[in-house]
This record gives structure tokens, sequence and C-alpha cells, in this order.
């Protein structure tokens, strides 16, 4: 009966699962990753890329926790660009093309390797719940349709899969994304257990034949000839194997579309769920935006296929329809689909119910990660799985949660958006959303974050040794900065030298005075001092944020008892049960007057 009990059970195998999954089993846990099919294990179901604005912080910041994905981004990647590159520090994003199939194959040969994990396939039909003899601490049991397991903790990573329908025209299919089976029956158990459930909706464009379009009428997009990598461990290297294209819809390709709105699936009425409103169907683009044209990228799906992704060109139009608004544009007038684009609906859970440890309130030892918490995106979904994973294994060794904040991550920024905020749309990360983003680079991720990760047992000898020696670096151009150099007419120390508004960063990495230091140690002290007056700015305000994340607030308290708490207020505060007054301030509803009641009301609890 031992094949049947684990220390954790992981619902779902995509980006979540893994991370969850790699996150448990380095802490030592005994984990079953159960997955609908062994084809869709970490599976780029949409576009084939890792990384973007804001993602790639997301991307480096798990690398920097010890998690996988940056790592098997860096090990299949076709095309490296790092993005914003006109823009300052916070906003510019690593972004990689990667091959579709040799990243799930990197990822799935892991998990294989991985004597922690046992890897299964099956359909999770549902979740059976028994506290008998263990002092309110649940027993899971996840039943398949031939098989039942059992373990104390359990995650949910069930991506866009449960009850999923795919869209096209007026033709309804109950699938999973890439034609993969949806899982039919999990929502009903679910829903039995006191979960409500609500309906999203997200789309994907069209594969279409590379050697079917004129490439020359596209605008070339060629890998940036600098040298990068997400992962700490992988060899920095500009990657440029295949390039991507750029083009434009033109006011032909509008018309189609126009004529054709009635036939999408959500004029038919058969949608219910709500849509992304950062990644919008072309009809939802032409209908919402008067634009003459609308740019999309055609990118390789991987080194040995003829498959190109439409990125940007995503509908729900009949097939016949979706042939006419692709050989509409230019290029593409002989172009040949070899997979449809879709629009594809999903059941997600309300993340306000999870506490910042992705564990649900109500159930202790529940987690949940990814889609399923009404996210979109591979890096939001693996951001969360490693949270959720740590978490689960503190939980099972019965230690505090491992909680990311607004201060110190994009990844606290995203959890504490979902259970303070929850999401009425697919939620994406943006560089918008995170207050303190000159401080959150993708730059200093490690410096933020490593030492947490080493602490947890996540961050292996190898890694970390390569953090102190950027640490070591830093610690040596400190000494150099009174250093004296030749600057036109002048002689300038190296710190006035830096300073100086002209002064680029490959101007500094080219100083003799530098020779042998790491370019990622120059690059911390160059951004250090070229924004030190901003960036001690909002250092303050930081320092302030987290001062307030430190006062506590009781778990289960009723905050309608707390006399002069306005009712509306108090509603909002039942329904979230913040961690922190700082927390509490965050929440729609609740305003700076409530937040001093709260103050004087925890002060004389304290004292009482």
């Amino acid at each position: 009966m031992n094949d049947f009990v684990f220390d954790a059970i992981i619902v779902g195998a995509g980006h979540a699962g893994i991370e969850a999954a790699f996150a448990l089993s380095k802490l030592g846990k005994r984990v079953l990753l159960l997955t609908i099919s062994l084809d869709n294990v970490s599976f780029l179901a949409c576009n084939p890329s890792i990384g973007g604005t804001a993602k790639g912080h997301l991307v480096k910041e798990i690398d920097a926790l010890g998690g996988l994905m940056g790592l098997a981004a860096d090990s299949t990647l076709i095309q490296l660009r790092m993005l914003n590159m006109s823009k300052g520090f916070a906003v510019q994003s690593l972004r990689a093309q990667v091959d579709k199939l040799k990243y799930h194959q990197f990822v799935k040969e892991a998990i294989e390797n991985d004597s922690n994990i046992e890897l299964r396939e099956g359909e999770a039909i549902s979740i059976d719940i028994d506290y008998a003899n263990t002092n309110k601490e649940p027993h899971y049991k996840v039943n398949t349709d031939q098989l039942s397991y059992q373990a104390k903790a359990i995650i949910l990573a069930c991506g866009v899969y449960l009850k999923s329908k795919v869209f096209i025209g007026d033709t309804i299919k109950e699938k999973g994304p890439s034609s993969f089976a949806s899982a039919t029956q999990l929502s009903h158990s679910l829903k039995n257990l006191g979960i409500p459930l609500r309906r999203f909706k997200t789309g994907t464009p069209a594969r279409v034949k590379k050697d079917s379009i004129s490439l020359s009428a596209l605008e070339l997009q060629t890998g940036e000839p600098l040298h990068y990598s997400f992962s700490s461990l992988s060899k920095k290297t500009a990657y440029d194997k295949l390039p991507c294209y750029l083009g434009y819809t033109n006011n032909h390709t509008h018309d189609i579309i126009r004529q054709n709105l009635n036939l999408t699936a959500k004029s038919h009425g058969h949608t219910e769920g709500e849509g992304a409103r950062y990644c919008p169907s072309i009809e939802d683009k032409i209908e919402r935006f008067n634009k003459d044209r609308h740019p999309f990228f055609l990118e390789p799906e991987g080194l040995n296929t003829q498959e190109m992704y439409v990125q940007g060109i995503s509908t729900s139009l009949p097939s016949t329809v979706q042939l006419a608004v692709y050989r509409s544009l230019s290029g593409f007038e002989r172009v040949q689909i070899m997979r449809d684009a879709y629009a594809i609906e999903y059941d997600c859970i309300d993340p306000r119910c999870l506490s910042s440890s992705l564990m649900h309130k109500d159930f202790l030892g529940m987690f949940f990660a990814g889609q399923i918490n009404g996210t979109s995106g591979y890096e939001e979904a693996a951001a969360q799985g490693l949270v959720a994973g740590v978490n689960a294994a503190l939980y099972l060794d019965k230690k505090p949660p491992f909680i990311l904040r607004r201060d110190n991550s994009y990844i606290g920024v995203m959890i504490d958006d979902l259970v303070t905020k929850g999401a009425d749309e697919p939620y994406r990360m943006m560089t918008s959303r995170a207050e303190y983003r000159l401080y959150l680079r993708q730059d200093n991720a490690d410096l933020r974050l490593t030492e947490l990760g080493r602490g947890l047992g996540l961050v292996g000898d190898n890694q970390y040794k390569v953090f102190k020696q950027k640490l070591k670096g830093i610690a040596g151009i400190k000494k150099l900065l009174k250093n004296r150099i030749e600057f036109g007419d002048e002689v300038v120390s190296l710190e006035k030298y830096i300073k100086h508004h002209q002064i680029s960063f490959e101007d500094v990495m080219g100083l003799e005075v530098l020779k042998g230091i790491a370019k990622a140690a120059v690059l911390e002290m160059y951004i250090a001092l070229r924004y030190e007056g901003y960036l001690a700015r909002e250092n303050r305000v930081r320092h302030e944020q987290a001062r307030l994340e430190e006062v506590g607030l009781p778990q289960g308290f009723d905050y309608k008892s707390i006399s002069g708490l306005r009712l509306e207020a108090a509603e909002k505060l039942n329904k979230v049960q913040p961690h922190s007054i700082a927390q509490a301030s965050r929440i729609a509803g609740v305003n700076p007057a409530d937040i001093n009641v709260l103050i004087v009301r925890l002060k004389a609890m304290n004292n009482d």
C-alpha cells in the first residue's frame, strides 16, 4: 500500500505542478505528480516562449530561489532577446524563443530522474478528506477512475483543464489546450467540498506552415547580440538559431473580421467566461481599437518543425474564415494553416479564498497554484507552483509558511494581488503592478532572493557558489570607487565617472581598472550609483511598507465586532482575512480611516 501513500500529491504537471514537485523533492518529500497525459508535462500549449516584460523578472526570481524554469529555457533556446533596451533597467526583461518539444522533453526527463517524484498518468476525478484521528489535520485521498492515492498535503495545479471547452466558430469540443483531454469530473468534487468555481476564457492563434509564407514580406526580428541567460547556472550566451518576424494586419483583414463577427463563439452565446483584457482576440482588438493595423509576430515552434505561431492574431472564428483572415496578411497570401486558432474556457477559483502561502483558508494542507487561481501565463504559474510547493513542505514539517512580499519580489506582488484583490479576468504580471520596480529588477533577483532560497534548502551548492562570487565582485568594485581615472581633461574618481550621465554601461565595462570583474557585479554597481537618489527614496517607502507588513492581524477574526469600523470595510476584511495591516490597507473598500480604527483596536487587544 506504500505505493499509494505520499507526503504530497500534485494534480497537474504543467508549469505550476512542475515547480511545486521539484520544491517538495528538494525539501525531502515524496511526491506524486498526477497528470491527465504524460505528453502535456510542462507543455507550452500557447506561445513557444519564456519570459517577456515582467515575466522575465518572474523567471529570474524562480531561478534565484532554486527553481527549474530558467534552466529549462536556457537549455532549449532558439532565440534570446532583451526587451526594452531603450528604457530604464527596471523594465528591461529577458525573453526567449524556445523549442516547444525540447522544452517538454527536458523537464520530463528531469522529473523522471528525480527519485522523490513519481510521475503518473491519470485523471483526478474526485478528492475525499478524512479528518478521523488526525487532530483536525486532514488526510487527502485523490481518486482516479482506477486508483486512489493518499497524502497529508495536496496541490491543485490543474491549469486550464477543469471542464475545459474549445471553441472554433459554433463548434464546441470538450478538450484541453492542444487537443489534450479535458478534466471533466474534478470540478464537481471541488464544488461538493464547498469551493466555488467560476469560468475564465483565453485563446490561441493558428499555427501555420513556414514554407507557405513569403517571409521577405515581413520584418526580420533577430536575437540579441549580447550574452545573457535566465539561470545563474547556465553559460551566458547570445542565441539566434532561427529568426522571428514582424508583420501587420491591414484594412482588408479588418473588413473580413467585421463581416464575420456574428460567427464567433462569443456571438453564438457559447462562451460565458471572462477573457484576458491584456491578451485580446483579434476580433476584440478590431472592435475595441480604431486602428488601421495591428502588429503580429511570427515565431518558430521548434528547430525541427514547419509550424509557426502567429502571436497577436488569436481568434475563435470558423476555420474557413480563419483562412481568409490569415491570407489577407502581406506574405500570407498562400498560407497553409496546420492547426486552427481557438478560444478555450475553463473552471478556476477565486484566489481570495487563499492565504499568502497559497493554502486554502478552510482546508489545511490544500494548496492551489497556477491558472486555477485565475492567472495567465507559464511564468505566473511556475512562480505560484514554487511557492505552493515550498509551503506544502513547510506545512508537513509544521513550520511557519514562506511568504514573499511586495517589497522584495514580483512573485510577492502577484500573490498579494491575487489573495487580496482577486482577479476578475485572467491575471497577467506587468511591471506597472510593482510599486518598487526600480528595486525589483531582474538583474538583482539573486541579490534579493538567493539567501532566502538557500535558507529554505532550495538553492544548491553550485548555484550558491556563483552567487557568492557575484557578491565578492561587488565588494571588489566598492574598494575601487576612489581610484582616479582620466576623463576628458580631468582626473576623477571611478565613482564620479560612473555617475556621469553621458557614460554608458559599455563604457564602464571597458575600463582597465575593472578588468577581470564579472559583468553582473559591474552592472549592480553601475545601477546603484546612477540611480542612487531614486533608489534611496524608494527604499525609504519600501522599508516603511515592510514595517507595516510585520504588524500582524489575527486570523479568523470577526471584524464586524469592531465598533467604529464601516460595514463595507468589515465585510471586505472578513472575506480576505488579511495577515497584516499592510495587506488590509490594499483591500478595495478599506480606506485610511478604517486602517486607523484597526491600529487602535490592535493596540487595545495587545494591551489586554
